[in-house]
């Protein structure tokens, strides 16, 4: 907490370790301080009101009144300041431990948030005081002796003993809360994080206390990512967004890596709208670039949403995701972008009758199959453009007419045709997922036996 000087610690001649010496033992001073001591006791609640007062008048947290109001700072100051005179006097402590005090106010004050230095401070203030007092009773003392001055010193040496010995107890009892506090707060947050995962935000007490523990809005813009990575060298993925300005917060999760991130606000021109493709949001492509370049993850991610309680869908979105990308590839894709393989991933018998209908002669050519389906996917991705297609696969324009006629031919479907692009698209991408083993690709510059 935070008090002015003293606190428990173990009985006067038994203290931890067995180190301690009673300052009020026999012999020297011993005699002075236990009358100083007991003198000061019975008048114990007034010196508590002014050590109380001097805290206030040079502290705002404690003059504010909260969170530690004038109460509760007079209760324990004047445990404090009873352990320490019992204490420096030698005296039997009325409560079996000396420095209870200080580690009671060292864990109060943790959990009210003070700061140590603010509690250290009144500490300090509070030896003050009593130092203060203590020098009055000293100076009005009948018969003082010639050294008197040696006596007051030797008297602020036992004070200033006890006041540093009881503020390393109520630091070390403050630290020691302020951990077990963090343990707790980060135990509930992650309770909270994995409920909003598993889908129970419906609850919107939940879902509140879910935003207020990770500290983020329960509205705003986010999406959840799915990351695969050996557990032995887990992604560092919150530093590699938060310096793009990306909040996020992640668990491991079925031996993958599950967080929520918090996108950045939507930046729109005059007169344009603020919605559109995800895939043309800078903070979408910023995020998935961060992702892939500075993770090496393989990683799925779902579409924006806007309530945290949408986490557990979201979640489910993204896994989807991350299951059509190749293991350890380092890919990293939007749901959006991977509609059809979210689609042929969860159905093996779909998937493999589309490559059979689209594709199955092409399939079955045996050699030529690698060649033809290399510049099939080409030709598609560059707009059905032969020499597009032709200038990715270092091969003449013709080689690639040459190949879509002979697909065409194999299929007995005409490449003008729309209706026969789309099922080759979608054969493409289902072929995967069908079961079926695709031939590898060929080299770049492979020829055709036809020379071209």
């Amino acid at each position: 907490m935070t008090h002015s000087s003293a606190a428990p610690g173990e009985s006067a001649g038994a203290r931890s370790g067995g180190s301690h010496t009673p300052l009020g033992g026999a012999g020297g001073s011993g005699a002075l301080r236990r009358s100083l001591a007991t003198t000061m006791l019975a008048d114990v609640d007034r010196l508590t009101d002014r050590a109380v007062d001097d805290i206030r008048a040079h502290s705002g947290t404690y003059a504010s009144g909260a969170p530690v109001t004038r109460e509760d700072l007079w209760e324990i100051c004047r445990d404090n300041l009873l352990r320490a005179l019992e204490d420096f006097g030698g005296l039997d402590a009325t409560g079996g431990d000396f420095e209870w005090a200080a580690r009671e106010t060292g864990r109060r004050r943790a959990e009210q948030g003070v700061p140590l230095d603010t509690v250290l401070q009144a500490y300090r203030r509070g030896g003050r005081v009593l130092w203060q007092v203590m020098s009055e009773h000293l100076r009005v003392r009948a018969g003082r002796e010639s050294d008197s001055r040696d006596i007051e010193l030797d008297m602020a040496s036992g004070v200033w003993e006890t006041i540093d010995r009881y503020s390393v107890a109520m630091a070390d009892a403050y630290r020691i809360a302020q951990l077990e506090l963090q343990s707790r707060q980060d135990t509930r947050r992650v309770a909270l994080f994995e409920a909003l995962l598993d889908g129970r935000a419906d609850d919107p007490a939940v879902a509140s206390a879910a935003a207020a523990a990770l500290g983020v809005p329960a509205v705003d813009r986010y999406v959840v990512v799915v990351a695969a990575q050996d557990p032995a060298a887990p992604p560092h993925l919150a530093p590699a967004l938060e310096a793009h300005g990306m909040w996020s917060f992640w668990r491991p999760r079925s031996g993958r890596y599950a967080g929520v991130v918090r996108l950045p606000r939507r930046v729109t021109s005059p007169g344009r709208p603020a919605s559109g493709p995800a895939a043309a949001d800078p903070a979408v492509r910023t995020l998935l670039a961060a992702l892939r370049e500075r993770t090496g993850a393989t990683a799925g991610v779902s579409p924006e949403f806007e309530r945290l309680s949408q986490a557990g869908r979201a979640l489910r979105l993204a896994e989807q995701t991350l299951r059509t990308l190749r293991a350890g590839s380092g890919e990293v894709a939007g749901f959006d972008a991977r509609l059809a393989e979210v689609l042929l991933s969860g159905r093996t018998d779909i998937a493999e009758r589309i490559v059979t209908v689209h594709l199955g002669p092409v399939l079955a050519t045996g050699g030529e199959r690698a060649a033809l389906l290399t510049t099939l996917r080409a030709w598609l991705d560059h707009g059905c453009s032969a020499s597009r297609a032709a200038e990715q696969l270092y091969c003449h324009r013709n080689t690639v007419l040459n190949r879509i006629g002979r697909i065409a031919e194999l299929t007995g479907r005409s490449s003008e045709s729309g209706e026969a692009r789309l099922g080759w698209a979608l054969a493409l991408r289902a072929l995967p997922y069908a079961g079926l083993a695709a031939a590898p690709a060929p080299a770049a510059g492979e020829r055709d036996a036809d020379g071209t």
